[in-house]
């Protein structure tokens, strides 16, 4: 069941919500626990504030300790998203996880046998066809990490704020108890890599915009007013709120305070070209039993590495749009990759905030259709590999 929080939590937490730097943010969280009574009910929102409260802790300590500012280097919790989707590389040490990045970005890093190489979060671009994904190789991740050892806050925290996450499993070694500690870390930090059965979305919106919540689904034992009136104790009064699939009053609680969060997973199994690797493999496969997306590869080889660009863009449910101008036969080369499911209104909001206000209409050429070009309006739904001509005023 929700929390239950008093009225005095209730007004912290709107504190927390408007602090304006992590250091603010640190502190009014710590006094939101003041407020937060300590008994069964309330242990799984203590443990989740305690812990963004270590994250925020150790970055700044870190750049006290190695004298940076805001701008300059040291390691990061998050990394600053480029190309179509960033994706954080997760493994234990010495898995090939610098030897990915060689073999597939242009990122500048350091292939050594020595352990824990790595320390900092490093970025690098694969480019795949006309799509391009951000890879993040991170520290490795151990036991203990998802407790904040050793760097497990920056690992944690890259792969909380990316949009896909890379498993990476060394197939000379046993491969289900890598996996097992990868998931366990993650869901330590709440970070799941299983889709849930629902999702809560939670859009705020400026004042005065009114709280409108959108049901494509089922609510598990509970009600639509209720989730209103949990959603409005905790000052949240103008927002959209979308949930889908079977979704329970806690679920709802979750989001309010972005504590358990979805990220679609690919698992990368290293070092196939070795002897061991396809009966490592073969039991890998077993377990995860078609639940999670395999690319088996050797990244010393580059062997396979091919596979990765495909199976990441079905796994991060991408679908790559094109657009044409009026009157042109070509369409404009590079497309805009958007999440399955977006309208032309998400496709006119990330070319131009103007193509809104002065839309006409757009005409799409698509295979699925049965008559191409098809004129349409904001709300038509794109697919992989449409083509969008935009007609403004």
């Amino acid at each position: 069941m929700p929390t239950n929080l008093p009225p005095e939590a209730m007004d912290k937490w709107e504190e927390v919500e408007a602090a304006h730097s992590p250091r603010e943010k640190m502190a009014k969280m710590q006094e939101f626990l003041k407020y937060v009574p300590q008994h069964k009910g309330t242990m799984k929102l203590r443990g989740e504030i305690k812990r963004k409260i270590a994250l925020i802790r150790n970055d700044l300590e870190d750049k006290k300790r190695k004298g940076v500012g805001r701008s300059s280097g040291g390691p990061k919790l998050f990394v600053e998203k480029e190309g179509s989707a960033q994706v954080a590389i997760l493994g234990a040490t010495n898995v090939g996880k610098s030897c990915l990045m060689q073999a597939v970005t242009n990122a500048n890093v350091v292939v050594s046998p020595t352990l824990y190489t790595t320390q900092q979060p490093t970025p690098g671009i694969m480019d795949f066809g006309d799509v391009q994904f951000q890879l993040v190789e991170t520290p490795a991740v151990m036991v203990g990490s998802g407790d904040g050892r050793a760097w497990g806050p920056v690992t944690l925290g890259v792969a909380r704020n990316a949009d896909g996450i890379i498993l990476m499993i060394d197939l000379l070694h046993d491969p289900v108890s890598q996996l097992k500690l990868l998931i366990s870390e993650l869901e330590k930090s709440r970070v799941l890599v299983f889709r849930p059965n629902g999702k809560v979305e939670i859009d705020r919106r400026h004042t005065g915009a009114a709280l409108r919540i959108i049901l494509v689904g089922k609510l598990l034992n509970t009600t639509m007013k209720e989730v209103e009136d949990l959603i409005r104790n905790y000052r949240i009064n103008d927002a959209i709120v979308r949930i889908s699939g079977e979704v329970s009053l806690d679920d709802v609680e979750d989001a309010i305070f972005e504590t358990t969060t979805y990220k679609p997973a690919v698992i990368v199994a290293n070092k196939l070209d070795m002897k061991v690797a396809e009966n490592n493999l073969n039991v890998l496969k077993k377990f995860v039993n078609g639940k999670l997306p395999i690319v088996a590869l050797s990244c010393e080889r580059k062997t396979g590495v091919k596979e990765l660009g495909k199976t990441l863009i079905q796994a991060l449910d991408i679908i790559r749009v094109y657009t044409k101008e009026p009157g042109s036969k070509e369409n404009t080369g590079r497309p805009f990759t958007l999440k399955r499911g977006s309208t032309l209104e998400d496709l006119a909001k990330n070319i131009h905030k103007e193509f809104i206000s002065n839309f006409l209409f757009a005409m799409v050429w698509a295979k699925r259709l049965p008559f191409s070009p098809k004129k349409v309006g904001l709300n038509f739904v794109l697919d992989d590999g449409d083509v969008v001509e935009i007609h403004t005023r």
